[in-house]
């Protein structure tokens, strides 16, 4: 080393930090021995702060700028230690550089359910997740309480810390806010600032501030979300029975499956009638005796509609259908069936010929029957 990389040593002394981890909340400046000469320069970016520790003792704080480490600038430093001019410092310190940005995009979540009691549903068991953006709001608290003499301090060393704290905030403001849990995801701002508000004074005591807390999500249990979509879907349906028949109406406009829909729909209406007819008898079928006047002929309900069948035809290896029996008639008039035509309907014991069918062979009444044979 030349006699004039040692002079510029000794009379410059430049202390400064820049970092590009995005994650260092506190950073040591490292140098042999710890000394820091008289009349160093000091720069201090935004976004940071410097804190001189003089013999273990906090000496200044230093907000962003550009400092001459004399005298008159160190106020505190020179009540701890007199301070000589020359090429040797009297005192050995340590500098922390401080980050005083925020670090964002920080992640929360519950790690089991909060058990809370709804209003409407009664107990349920509910997560929530989300994020929050945390800070260095006193420099000197945060290297005492926190730091120590740590060279170097990262987020990850305090987040699991901050996370405990958060979420036990969380469970008490959810479990005492007495809102139902249909009307949470409106307010997640409010209960963002409610708990974000609650555990500030905590973090103070740290030197931290959160200066951003939101709440992504608040869920159910799977099995009592699908309860709640079940729901929903009742009602979004409405009146059920009109949605039965309209679902029996689509079921006509299909083939093979729609008339079967529209015989079981309508075989389970008269089910009903013949029940509610039956819980107006007595026991063993027997109306029980009654004083009340008969009821007259405008009060007696009608009878039933007769059901009306839909018939298949099979001919050459397929099946077409189903036709009503008006149709069936036309095309019997047409040529288009003959009495030995295979017909089929729901609740029919497999295909027969359309004469053996006591309700299809009137269908050929008008028709002249076939010659006897050899005439």
């Amino acid at each position: 080393m030349g006699i004039f990389d040692f002079l510029s040593g000794e009379f410059i002394d430049v202390i400064h930090w820049t970092d590009d981890t995005r994650d260092t909340m506190v950073w040591r400046f490292e140098r042999e021995g710890h000394e820091i000469k008289y009349g160093a320069k000091l720069t201090v970016r935004e976004g940071q702060a410097a804190v001189f520790v003089h013999e273990g003792q906090l000496a200044d704080v230093f907000t962003p700028g550009l400092y001459m480490l004399e005298t008159n600038n160190m106020p505190v430093m020179t009540t701890l230690q007199h301070w000589d001019h020359g090429f040797k410092s009297p005192f050995k310190s340590e500098v922390y550089f401080v980050n005083t940005t925020r670090f964002n995009d920080l992640k929360w979540g519950t790690k089991n359910p909060i058990i809370v009691r709804d209003p409407e549903f009664g107990p349920v068991r509910l997560r929530a997740f989300g994020t929050y953006s945390i800070r260095v709001s006193d420099p000197a608290k945060f290297l005492r309480e926190i730091v120590g003499t740590d060279g170097e301090f990262t987020m990850d060393e305090i987040s699991f810390q901050i996370r405990n704290i958060l979420v036990q905030e969380v469970s008490r403001t959810l479990a005492r806010a007495n809102i139902p849990v249909l009307d949470m995801a409106a307010n997640t701002r409010e209960l963002g600032k409610l708990i974000g508000g609650e555990i500030a004074g905590q973090l103070a005591d740290y030197g931290l501030s959160m200066p951003e807390l939101y709440i992504e999500n608040i869920s159910l249990p799977p099995a009592v979300e699908a309860v709640l979509d079940k729901r929903s879907s009742m009602g979004v349906i409405g009146n059920l029975g009109e949605y039965m028949q309209f679902q029996a109406a689509e079921a006509l406009g299909r083939d093979g499956g729609g008339a079967a829909a529209l015989q079981a729909g309508l075989g389970a209406g008269l089910g009903m009638q013949i029940g509610h007819a039956a819980a107006q008898s007595g026991p063993w079928g027997a109306r029980p005796a009654t004083t009340a006047p008969a009821p007259s002929p405008a009060q007696i309900a009608p009878p039933p509609p007769p059901i009306e069948h839909v018939w298949h035809i099979a001919r050459d290896g397929a099946t077409t259908g189903p036709f009503s029996k008006a149709r069936l008639g036309r095309m019997a008039a047409d040529g288009d069936i003959t009495r030995d035509t295979f017909v089929w309907t729901p609740g029919q014991d497999g295909w027969m010929r359309a004469e053996d069918v006591a309700e299809l062979a009137q269908l050929f009444t008008v028709l002249p029957p076939p010659p006897p044979p050899g005439v």
